[in-house]
């Protein structure tokens, strides 16, 4: 019984969604509130809802749902004509359908073909220079 039971749940795909929403508030249960976080940069802030839009999109809602409490990101979603502003981005209605995130890649891996160099990325000034939760470097 509870193998046919298991086996409906996943034939529904509601056991992977049981499962995620479980890890999610086990998650939320052990995070410790009373340890601050680090303040959220403008960046983080930006890369943040990228991933978030492209996790609401591919309906992976508790992963987004952990990346917001993990994260410190506001509840709600920042604007998408604020973000693309803030990433002077411009865009035809045509997109807006998907994540700027899969815009952002197209144009990269199209300007590939266009361009035989690569793109010179620098460090931002503004990002900490600290180590993810609770890892440490080798030099510590």
């Amino acid at each position: 019984m509870l193998k046919s039971l298991r086996e409906t749940l996943e034939a529904r795909g509601v056991l992977g969604q049981l499962k995620a929403r479980i890890r999610a508030e086990v998650f939320s249960a052990l995070d410790d509130e009373s340890t601050p976080r680090p303040p959220l940069s403008h960046e983080n802030l930006l890369i943040n809802e990228l991933i978030r839009e492209y996790l609401q999109f591919n309906k992976y809602q508790y992963t987004a749902s952990v990346l917001t409490a993990e994260s410190g990101q506001p509840e709600v979603p920042l604007d998408r004509e604020f973000v693309a502003n803030e990433l002077n981005v411009t865009e035809d209605s045509s997109v807006k359908a998907v994540p700027l995130l899969y815009g952002l890649l197209h144009h990269f891996l199209s300007s590939k073909e266009e361009h035989t160099g690569k793109l010179f990325l620098r460090g931002s000034a503004t990002v900490p220079s600290q180590e993810p939760h609770g890892h440490r470097s080798a030099e510590s």
